[in-house]
């Protein structure tokens, strides 16, 4: 059975954010870090993960993403700092 992940990644200063879902969320970091697959994150280089949620299947991954992105970025980082206050960089093992 396939883990789902919906994450958000930011840039050095956390001016940005970047919402998207995988199923491979070290893979996923490994290719925003080299500028694969996604614009946004190269532009802005947004490659830190700051946040993340797990889901046992696609739709709902996908879902929450889609709900994640039409929220107020101040709904945003009120998610993010409630696990993570000091807003690190989320290592995945």
């Amino acid at each position: 059975m396939l883990t789902y992940y919906c994450y958000i990644t930011s840039n050095k200063n956390r001016t940005v954010l970047y919402i998207g879902y995988t199923d491979n969320l070290k893979r996923r970091l490994v290719e925003h870090s080299k500028g694969i697959g996604a614009v946004f994150t190269k532009k802005y280089k947004a490659t830190d993960l700051v946040y993340f949620e797990t889901f046992d299947n696609k739709k709902e991954a996908k879902k929450r993403e889609s709900q994640l992105k039409n929220w107020h970025k101040e709904w945003k980082w009120n998610l993010i700092k409630k696990s993570n206050p000091n807003l690190i960089t989320l290592e995945i093992n």
